[in-house]
């Protein structure tokens, strides 16, 4: 007797919606994209007690009739695609024909849809056909899913909380109504409301209705396209900065998808822009022929794949960065909320360079940043006059203006001035060099030289001579010019550590602008190290020359201002 069998067609239903369903927001994807694959206009989920109980779902779109109502339900069974060709053409977001029967394998469903005139009717329990008939006549689909995994107990066990499954439920539409701005969704959880979108085809405006103002006011547009894609949507400014990548939300052809090297491109056009850890809000739709994407990995078809990924990571990568240089700021406190203040502040445009600063005669030195003596590199960069002040806390350096108040971060502000004169140095193709008249000595351990050994040709072309001296020991006899005086051997240590660490493929820019941010800190001062104002005057100048005054190289804010209006209200000379 064969011991191999064929599977009945419920159980493979059962087993396939292991892959499909996972929770209530997996049944509340396959529905909505369902519905807009039926080209709606609008969208409407409704769940009772999260979903635990109830996910009703409706739409506007094209709806079914009698017969392809009842052949929705089968597995494999689609509109999508019909030929093998298909898959590599795919312009809907589902097309596997596997949702409906696995929801309905595990739930109990009814459906009420219609296309033309006469509506029809369907129940389903457990994949069992309970009940067909004639419905209303209204045009589009209602589909509701009561006792979702009521008979697959082990997978019951594992729904979360009420609010957990809400809040994966939210997170998904927020995603998909975002994607398509031209469809109104809503949702409400116990007849409450949780969330709606107006349907006006403006990303800016459904990012407002789905954000609020304090992240939607805070949004840079980006538009920009090369021979393969066409990379469209908004950015946040470094203000606004959160603690997981659940905000970085992409999307291909209107597809919501996850993608590693997507993400990477994000975050790493967003460095020196923020600190580690933190993530920054970003919509970005990328248009691209659908033969470059493969979909098809995945029941979930959020994993994809992407032909010519590095240049889309380039594409990404570009525009995000210019975004950021030509949007640069100063923060303005009155303008900060108490989010906010908790995060990196925003930013308010000014000039930035200036050659020199003026000592009027003994009197107090100010420093013109609208003095200008080069092209403005961003337009909306203003004049700005600043008289410092002093230091307090042995931190902030204090400066004023008619408009206010301003504090500068005397660390942040030192570690920008030394970045970018270290950057400079490190993108130089001709090196100066100096010898020095007693060698510097660096023993490693073993496995550390074997490394530095393997990499060793990173540290020649930076301008060190050196030799092998005794066992796992180097010699540095001469060194770039560009080290901090006093600082050479400890500066030549960071540089070590960074190439024993080196790791995979090497990248020369990555590595330099390691190089740069590691010894900017280093050799920056100390916050509660007293300067004179000498210092704080020589301070200033080199800080506004530098081509981004704004922030230091690990994201955070080097100057920060408080309005005198902001003042005002403070000292209640000002009320609201």
């Amino acid at each position: 007797m064969s011991v191999i069998k064929v599977m009945s067609e419920n159980l493979a239903n059962k087993i396939a919606a292991g892959e499909v369903v996972e929770r209530c927001a997996s049944v509340v994807k396959e529905l909505v994209e369902n519905a807009i694959d039926a080209k709606a206009e609008n969208i409407k989920v409704n769940l009772v007690k999260g979903g635990l109980e109830e996910i009703s779902v409706i739409d506007d779109g094209v709806g079914m009739d009698s017969d392809d109502a009842l052949l929705a339900f089968q597995r494999h069974a689609t509109s999508k695609i019909y030929k093998d060709d298909d898959l590599f053409f795919i312009g809907t977001l589902g097309f596997r024909g596997e949702a409906l029967p696995s929801i309905a394998s595990v739930s109990e469903v009814t459906l009420e849809t219609c296309k033309k005139d006469i509506g029809t009717f369907i129940h389903i329990k457990g994949g069992n056909l309970l009940e067909q008939k004639p419905a209303s006549s209204r045009i589009g689909t209602k589909i509701t899913i009561t006792n979702l995994f009521y008979n697959t107990p082990a997978r019951l066990k594992f729904l979360k909380s009420e609010n957990t499954e809400l809040a994966n439920t939210t997170n998904f539409l927020e995603k998909i109504a975002l994607a398509h701005p031209e469809i109104s969704f809503s949702l409400t959880n116990d007849n409450n409301n949780i969330f709606k979108t107006s349907g006006s085809n403006n990303l800016l405006k459904c990012i407002h209705e789905i954000y609020g103002l304090s992240i939607s006011s805070k949004m840079l547009p980006i538009n920009k396209l090369n021979d393969d894609f066409a990379l469209s949507g908004y950015i946040s400014k470094p203000e606004i900065l959160k603690s997981n990548r659940n905000h970085l939300i992409t999307f291909i052809n209107g597809r919501v998808v996850r993608n590693n090297d997507i993400n990477k491109a994000i975050n790493d056009a967003y460095y020196t822009y923020k600190p580690d850890g933190k993530y920054p809000v970003v919509v970005i739709n990328i248009d691209t022929d659908p033969t470059l994407v493969d979909v098809n990995i995945h029941p979930t078809k959020q994993d994809v794949k992407i032909s010519k990924i590095n240049d889309l990571y380039n594409l990404i990568y570009e525009t995000i960065k210019d975004a950021l240089y030509n949007s640069l700021l100063i923060p303005d406190m009155s303008k900060v909320s108490e989010e906010d203040k908790n995060t990196n502040p925003s930013f308010t445009p000014i000039k930035d360079y200036v050659d020199n600063f003026k000592d009027l005669q003994g009197k107090q030195t100010t420093f013109d940043f609208g003095n200008e003596q080069k092209p403005v590199v961003n337009e909306e960069f203003k004049s700005l006059v600043l008289h410092p002040v002093g230091l307090c806390l042995g931190t902030y350096i204090v400066c004023d203006n008619e408009d206010g108040i301003y504090l500068l971060d005397q660390h942040a502000a030192q570690e920008r001035v030394n970045y970018e004169n270290y950057l400079a140095n490190l993108k130089k193709d001709k090196i100066n060099i100096i010898d020095l008249l007693i060698p510097i000595s660096i023993e490693l351990s073993q496995s550390e030289f074997i490394k530095f050994e393997l990499y060793h040709d990173v540290f020649d072309k930076m301008g060190f001579v050196w030799e092998v001296f005794g066992i796992n020991t180097i010699l540095v006899k001469s060194h770039p010019t560009w080290l901090k005086t006093g600082y050479e051997e400890e500066s030549i240590r960071k540089i070590i550590d960074l190439i024993i660490n080196l790791e995979g493929n090497f990248d020369p820019i990555k590595f330099r602008e390691n190089v740069a941010i590691t010894l900017a800190c280093k050799m920056a001062i100390k916050a509660n190290e007293h300067i004179s104002m000498l210092e704080i005057e020589g301070l200033l100048n080199n800080l506004v020359k530098c081509d981004n005054p704004y922030n230091c190289p690990h994201g955070r804010p080097t100057i920060i201002k408080f309005s005198i209006y902001e003042l005002e209200k403070m000292f209640k000379r000002a009320m609201d």
